[in-house]
């Protein structure tokens, strides 16, 4: 409990491995999560377009409602999750600055809007498709970064 005031991880190296573990499976969830999203979905705009609309030239039906629901809702809960336990330990390693702040503003917004712009895809138009393609990749990628940097602080400590 000493961390949570001094944040001072020099006399506990347990703590250290701990954080370390849990970083490293939450950047192993961002990759594999990203792998699924693109296998499901689809990374290129045609793919998306076909799993979204269907595409009556190969047969292909649209994704069941019921079925883009359960991935929007297990998106946003594992993306509030995540994103939540990589901005607790990355305010509690660095000091409060400006740039930290903004940086976690765009994590938190980039990894809230993509499973909202994925519904938002289904339900109203096209251009959702390239704001939830936008939002999603942007939003793996700021999480990769910061769990790096994360770890590079937990290494060098």
């Amino acid at each position: 409990m000493k961390f949570l005031i001094s944040k001072d991880l020099g006399y506990n190296k347990l703590l250290s491995f701990l954080m370390i573990a849990v970083v490293m499976s939450i950047l192993m969830y961002l990759v594999l999560d990203a792998v699924l999203h693109g296998y499901v979905i689809g990374f290129d705009l045609h793919s998306i377009d076909s799993t979204l609309y269907g595409n009556t030239e190969t047969f292909e039906e649209p994704v069941l409602i019921d079925s883009l629901l359960m991935q929007v809702h297990i998106d946003l809960f594992m993306t509030i999750f995540s994103l939540l336990t990589l901005a607790s330990i990355y305010i509690r390693l660095y000091k409060k600055e400006k740039a930290n702040r903004w940086l976690l503003h765009v994590l938190f917004g980039t990894g809230i809007a993509a499973p909202t712009f994925l519904l938002a895809a289904y339900f109203f138009s096209k251009p959702f498709m390239y704001a939830w393609l936008v939002t999603f990749l942007l939003w793996h990628l700021l999480a990769v970064m910061l769990s790096v940097i994360i770890l590079k602080k937990l290494y060098t400590k």
